[in-house]
C-alpha cells in the first residue's frame, strides 16, 4: 500500500543519473533542441557559417570520429557564441595509405563545407589558406581517381558544392542603364572577392563531371533537376570568370547526363522568356547562347517540332531587347545553325527578323544587316523567293538611310556572290522595289562612299538587264514628275491660303476656302 502511494508521487530527476546514462531522456532532449537550432540555421544556408555548411564526420564508418567530434563540439561552441572554431589542416593524401584515402577524402570535403566571409580580406586568413589548399588537394584527387565514386562520396561532393556555390547573387541597380540601351561594355565588370576559392570549387565540379569514374546513372540522383536549376541561376553572376566556368560545366553536364537534356533546354528557354518579356536584364545570355550553339549543332535531322518552336518562341524574339549588342554574336551563330540544318527555316527566320527590325537605332540596324547576310548566304533560291518582297522593302529603307553606316552596310550585300546571284535571278521583282532608293542615293546622298557603292550596284543591274533598267528608270522619272506636280500644286494651295488670310487679318471673320483640291489619278 505504501509502495503504491510512493509510486504516485512525482519523481525528481537526478543530475548524476543524467550524467551516467548517456543515452537517456535528457541527452535525447538536448539533441532534439540542438537539431531544432541547426534546422533554423539551415534556412539561412547562405550565411558565412551555417549549419548546412558544417561537417558531418559521423556520416560513415571510420571517418575520423575523434577529429569530427572535436570540431563539431567547437563549432557548437561557436554557434553558442563561446569561442572561435579551430580550423586545422588535415593530412595530405600522400601521407596516408591507399585504404584510408576514401575516408580522408570525405573528411576533406566536410572541412571545405565551412564558408568564410571574403568581403573582409583581413579576416580568417589562416583558415582561408587551409581551405584553398584542401580544395586544391581535392581537385588533384578527383583528377587521379582510379575507382568508381560511391553513392556516399557523391552525396558528400554535392553537399560541398552546394554549400560553396549556391548563394544569393548581389548586384547594383542598373535600371537606368537598361533604359540607355544597356551599354555595359564600357563598364568594369564586378569581380567576386571569393573567386580565388570559387575557382577551385568550379574546377573540382568540372573534374568530377568529366571524370570517367563518375557513374552518370548513380550521379543523376544528386546532380538532379534542382542542382541544375540552381546552377543556371548562377549565370546571372556579374563576374565574367564565373560565367565562363559555368558555361563549361553546364556543357559537360548536358553531354554526360542525357536524361537531363530536355530539362536543361526547357530551363534555358524559361530564362530567355523571363529576359525577353519581363526584365530585359540578365548577365549570362551570351554564355547560354554559346552553349546552345553547340547543342543546336548536334541536333539530328529532321529537326523535332520542339526545336523549331524554340527557334520561333525564344531565339527570334531575342532580337527585341535593347541590350542585343551584348549577345548578338552568339545569337547570330545559333540562328545560322538552324538555317544550315534546315534551309526551309530561312523564310521563318527572315520574316521574324523583319518583325523586330529596328527603326530608330542605327547601330542595331547594322547588326541586323550583318546577321541577315549570314542567313541569306545559307538560303536556297526557293526559300528566298518566298520572303524577298518584304525583305527588299526593308532593304530599300536601309539604302535611303541618312546614317551612312546603315546605307553602306546594305549596299555591301551585293559584295556577297551568293546573295548577288539570288538578286540577279529575281531582278524583275527586286529592281523595281529598290530602284528609287538607288537613284536618289546616286543623285543626292551626302556621303561620297555611299554614292560610289550605289553607282556600282546600278551598274550591275544595267549590265545584266539594260531593258529592265531603262524600264525602271522611265517609271521612276514619270513618278518623279508626278510627285513634283503634286508638290507644286500643294505649294500653290498653301500660298493661296496665306493670301486670303492676309486679306482678312484685320477682321474676326473666319477664312473659308473652296475645295479646289486636285485629286491624284491612280497610275495604270
Amino acid at each position: 500500500m505504501i509502495k503504491q502511494i510512493l509510486n504516485r508521487l512525482p519523481k525528481k530527476s537526478s543530475k548524476s543519473a543524467d550524467s551516467r546514462d548517456g543515452s537517456g531522456t535528457s541527452t535525447s532532449s538536448s539533441n532534439a533542441s540542438t537539431s531544432s537550432r541547426n534546422s533554423d540555421l539551415v534556412s539561412n544556408r547562405y550565411g558565412s557559417l551555417s549549419a548546412a555548411s558544417l561537417p558531418d564526420f559521423n556520416s560513415g564508418p571510420n571517418l575520423g570520429s575523434g577529429y569530427g567530434n572535436k570540431l563539431s563540439q567547437a563549432v557548437n561552441s561557436k554557434l553558442n557564441g563561446n569561442q572561435p572554431v579551430p580550423y586545422e589542416a588535415l593530412p595530405s593524401f600522400r601521407d596516408v595509405p591507399n585504404s584510408e584515402k576514401p575516408n580522408l577524402f570525405i573528411r576533406k570535403l566536410n572541412l571545405c563545407c565551412i564558408v568564410f566571409d571574403f568581403n573582409n580580406p583581413a579576416k580568417n586568413l589562416k583558415e582561408k589558406d587551409i581551405k584553398r589548399q584542401t580544395l586544391t588537394e581535392l581537385v588533384d584527387y578527383v583528377s587521379s581517381a582510379n575507382g568508381r565514386f560511391s553513392e556516399t562520396v557523391m552525396q558528400e561532393i554535392v553537399k560541398m558544392l552546394s554549400v560553396n556555390l549556391f548563394r544569393t547573387l548581389t548586384s547594383p541597380p542598373r535600371e537606368n542603364k537598361v533604359l540607355e540601351a544597356f551599354d555595359l561594355e564600357e563598364d568594369e565588370p564586378l569581380m567576386d572577392p571569393a573567386w580565388p576559392h570559387l575557382q577551385v570549387v568550379y574546377e573540382f565540379l568540372l573534374r568530377f563531371v568529366a571524370s570517367t569514374e563518375t557513374d552518370a546513372k548513380l550521379a543523376k540522383r544528386y546532380v538532379d533537376h534542382s542542382f541544375v536549376l540552381r546552377l543556371l541561376d548562377l549565370f546571372d553572376s556579374e563576374d565574367p570568370r564565373e560565367r565562363e566556368y559555368l558555361k563549361t560545366v553546364l556543357h559537360r553536364i548536358y553531354g554526360k547526363f542525357m536524361v537531363h537534356r530536355p530539362f536543361i533546354r526547357k530551363a534555358i528557354n524559361n530564362i530567355f522568356y523571363r529576359f525577353i518579356f519581363e526584365t530585359e536584364k540578365h548577365n549570362g545570355i551570351a554564355e547560354l547562347l554559346e552553349i546552345l550553339g553547340s547543342i543546336i549543332n548536334g541536333f539530328a535531322l529532321p529537326l523535332k517540332e520542339e526545336h523549331k518552336l524554340f527557334l520561333v518562341r525564344a531565339l527570334i524574339p531575342l532580337h527585341k531587347p535593347k541590350c542585343l549588342p551584348m549577345y548578338h554574336q552568339q545569337l547570330s551563330y545559333c540562328i545560322t545553325q538552324f538555317v544550315e540544318k534546315d534551309c526551309k527555316l530561312a523564310d521563318t527566320i527572315i520574316r521574324g527578323m523583319l518583325k523586330y527590325w529596328p527603326i530608330t537605332n542605327s547601330s542595331k540596324e547594322v547588326m541586323f544587316l550583318n546577321e541577315l547576310e549570314e542567313v541569306l548566304e545559307a538560303t536556297q533560291p526557293a526559300d528566298f523567293q518566298r520572303c524577298m518582297v518584304p525583305l527588299f522593302c526593308h532593304i530599300r529603307c536601309c539604302l535611303c538611310s541618312l546614317h551612312f553606316q546603315v546605307a553602306e552596310r546594305a549596299l555591301f550585300l551585293w559584295n556577297n556572290d551568293h546573295i548577288e546571284n539570288l538578286i540577279k535571278q529575281n531582278r524583275r521583282v527586286i529592281l523595281p522595289i529598290i530602284f528609287p532608293a538607288l537613284e536618289r542615293n546616286a543623285r543626292q546622298h551626302w556621303n561620297q562612299a555611299v554614292q560610289s557603292l550605289t553607282l556600282n550596284v546600278r551598274k550591275i543591274f544595267s549590265d545584266i538587264d539594260p531593258e529592265l533598267f531603262e524600264e525602271c528608270l522611265l517609271k521612276f522619272q514619270k513618278e518623279e514628275s508626278r510627285e513634283n506636280e503634286i508638290k507644286s500644286k500643294r505649294e500653290a494651295t498653301w500660298k493661296r491660303l496665306e493670301e486670303i488670310a492676309a486679306m482678312k487679318a484685320t477682321s474676326n471673320e473666319p477664312v473659308l476656302i473652296s475645295p479646289k483640291i486636285t485629286r491624284r489619278t491612280p497610275s495604270g
